[in-house]
């Protein structure tokens, strides 16, 4: 049996990774006002954060893709000689985009087809679908490589410290007032997933106590994987060499060094900086 391993762009993987692995990604759409591009196709990362810095720039805005564009990706796979899909989505609570993956299995019962909810987004998900490429070019069926990447869920988080609030209230993932109280204080929030939702982990008064307590939170336990994830203007390799230096025991067996892409980033805004972690699945 040959599978094939699907994910949408919120799993911020690069060109480079897509093309290592075999990876299909399905896009997202990030739009500014009545301009929309197709992330990261239309639009790189690079490109998102340049376009963010200009004076006037609409806010960005993202939209899940549709069931048509799943839809084609898992006949294409099929197309090609798989014999099953994997796809690996963002978060249920935070996106369309797995209901919209779901809907267009439903459409092809016929058809082994598995549709994994990562409970969270960026390279939590990319990570996943890393694994499962692994997986599959070893030769396990559809049914095993979903039944590890769902435990694989479970020992999978991040911590991320933001600059502003600001950019998750325009999203709509926080409450106006839960910002605006944020924003009062000038404190530097600390988000984390819990149960597929952004919750705030932590909140410190300054960027330095932020970076010191991120570090803290990321290096409390070994780790399998470690996925540094950083928006401009952070500077991600001294952040990261921190993380390194303060891990228990040896260093991880992965570790990558991230710029935030379109979708996350329309979420998390400039200067944040932060990681996912993976641990061993007890």
């Amino acid at each position: 049996m040959t599978v094939a391993i699907i994910t949408d762009s919120g799993s911020d993987l690069t060109p480079e990774h897509l093309a290592e692995t075999g990876i299909k990604q399905v896009s997202l759409t990030v739009s500014f006002g009545e301009e929309s591009f197709f992330s990261p196709d239309q639009i790189t990362p690079e490109e998102f954060w340049r376009r963010t810095g200009e004076p006037g720039c609409p806010f960005p805005h993202t939209a899940a893709p549709s069931v048509g564009q799943f839809k084609k990706a898992f006949e294409d796979a099929f197309a090609t000689g798989h014999d099953g899909v994997v796809c690996v989505c963002l978060s249920a609570e935070l996106s369309s985009t797995v209901k919209h993956a779901r809907m267009a299995r439903e459409m092809m019962p016929d058809k082994d087809i598995a549709v994994v909810d990562s409970r969270s987004a960026s390279m939590a998900s990319g990570s996943l679908a890393v694994t499962g490429a692994s997986m599959a070019a070893a030769g396990a069926t559809a049914e095993a490589i979903a039944r590890h990447l769902e435990a694989l869920v479970k020992v999978t988080n991040l911590y991320v410290a933001l600059d502003t609030l600001e950019w998750l209230r325009k999203g709509g993932r926080i409450s106006p007032a839960r910002a605006a109280i944020g924003g009062l204080l000038s404190i530097k929030p600390i988000i984390t997933v819990v149960d597929g939702a952004v919750v705030m982990g932590d909140q410190q008064r300054t960027r330095t106590k932020a970076t010191a307590r991120v570090i803290e939170l990321l290096t409390e336990r070994q780790l399998t994987e470690l996925h540094v994830l950083y928006s401009p203007p952070t500077d991600a390799d001294a952040f990261r060499d921190a993380i390194l230096a303060h891990l228990p025991g040896p260093a991880p067996t992965v570790v990558t060094t991230q710029l935030i892409g379109p979708v996350i980033g329309a979420h998390i805004g400039p200067g944040a900086y932060g990681a996912i972690m993976v641990r061993e699945i007890e």
